[in-house]
């Protein structure tokens, strides 16, 4: 790959700008505001209209805070990829979430006209979380022109099948563990397939972690945990159901806590803990009740979903990136497998369950499994087209040796370099007194 396919120049400028003008034109022609006269949703009853229109606004508030310093900072982990990981998260959610609003809207036109209001932005926010699952497993490896391309696919796709989950299957899904975590994720590993690169066969020198990038990846960690139980019920109907979805939520993140610290130490060298499995199997108990937040599945029903997910999230981590890496060519930088994909679908057999035990009124156990299993495919197939899209040479993708380094695309402070500098010459220094 020639050197000069990186620069950004005209490339980056031309493609963000286009692709907002044309959004902006979008917005002209079909987006007014929410003036409390003739809805629809497809999550929703009439309930949540006859309510003061900011009643949500402080789920929106959490889901938001998720979107941009949860997923931003749990993907800084990389010890010379920061900027990129908060920089690009921040790039890509806020031009998915105006796509978002686009796509999603275009199903729910009242006088030809997409009507704004908290709802709709929540469910715009919930689409800009399956780019950055997907963003996840090819972080590292992929130029923010790529990046960009991926997001206008990914969220077109994803409105298709959330339309056909939620409108014509009528499935559960109030936290998407099916329509967003494992779409997401799916969506990214098959990006990340077809974008394999045999030269990260063995691993890179700037794919792993130091003190200071792990301890910053908590803090993505932390707010996520803490605003879950808003992801997972924003969208429920309000009242009771809404509590439970927060009550379940609330219960199966604090089991799974202690499962993946228990998976962790069990597994790890002496017993100690892994701060990879920390800083995201201690999250799983979140995607995996997703499904079933809102179904009376009791209280311990919630804790056994987050334990058995802090369990599988923990062993994936473990022991199944290492083998889709080196067997099936799929490099996952982050682990969405385990965190989102196999969480998202342990959530759908949960919903398929708790439908056919009776826990939902009016569900359907066949249209949850249908549910599940249309994410997976448009996951799969919309992420293997999309990442033969994003194969083309013209995208600026970094070459093999510059992979997870912030300096391709980002202005580096000088010390930064220098330091790097400096522990080359020691280590240069070391190795000649050595021989």
């Amino acid at each position: 790959m020639p050197a000069y396919a990186t620069n950004m120049r005209f490339k980056f400028p031309i493609l963000a700008l286009v692709l907002e003008i044309i959004t902006i034109i979008l917005f002209a022609v079909f987006v007014v505001y929410d003036d409390g006269k003739g809805h629809g949703h497809e999550h929703s009853n009439d309930t949540h209209h006859q309510q003061d229109p900011m009643t949500l606004y402080p789920m929106f508030q959490d889901v938001h805070v998720m979107i941009f310093i949860g997923f931003g900072f749990l993907m800084t982990f990389l010890k010379r990829y920061g900027f990129s990981s908060v920089g690009g998260n921040l790039l890509l959610a806020a031009f998915g979430l105006q796509w978002g609003l686009l796509m999603q809207g275009i199903w729910h036109l009242t006088d030809g006209k997409i009507k704004i209001n908290i709802f709709k932005i929540i469910n715009a926010d919930f689409s800009t979380a399956t780019v950055l699952i997907s963003f996840g497993a090819v972080l590292g490896k992929t130029s923010p022109v790529q990046l960009l391309v991926m997001t206008v696919l990914e969220i077109t796709i994803f409105s298709i099948n959330e339309h056909l989950v939620a409108n014509v299957l009528k499935a559960n899904d109030v936290g998407a563990s099916m329509i967003i975590h494992a779409y997401g994720a799916y969506f990214g590993l098959a990006v990340a397939r077809v974008l394999y690169r045999p030269g990260l066969r063995n691993g890179h020198d700037n794919d792993g972690s130091v003190y200071h990038s792990d301890l910053f990846a908590m803090i993505g960690t932390v707010f996520l945990w803490m605003f879950w139980p808003s992801f997972n019920s924003a969208i429920a109907d309000p009242g009771f159901t809404q509590l439970t979805a927060v009550i379940n939520t609330y219960l199966s993140l604090a089991a799974c806590v202690l499962s993946a610290y228990a998976i962790s130490s069990l597994v790890e060298h002496k017993g100690k803990l892994d701060m990879v499995h920390i800083q995201n199997a201690t999250l799983a108990g979140g995607v995996a009740v997703g499904t079933c937040a809102d179904m009376n599945i009791g209280p311990f029903g919630a804790m056994l979903i987050g334990l058995v997910a802090g369990i599988v999230s923990t062993l994936g981590f473990k022991y199944l990136t290492p083998v889709l890496a080196s067997n099936l060519g799929i490099q996952d930088t982050c682990g969405v497998h385990n965190l989102h994909g196999m969480p998202g679908i342990l959530g759908g057999l949960a919903g398929i369950v708790a439908v056919a035990l009776g826990k939902k009124q009016g569900g359907d156990a066949a249209m949850q499994a249908a549910a599940l299993a249309s994410s997976l495919g448009f996951a799969l197939v919309g992420g293997a087209i999309t990442g033969l899209i994003m194969k083309l040479p013209f995208w600026g993708q970094p070459p093999d040796q510059n992979c997870f380094d912030d300096s391709l695309y980002w202005e580096v402070p000088a010390e930064e370099e220098e330091n790097e500098e400096s522990l080359a010459h020691a280590d240069h220094a070391k190795n000649k007194a050595e021989a």
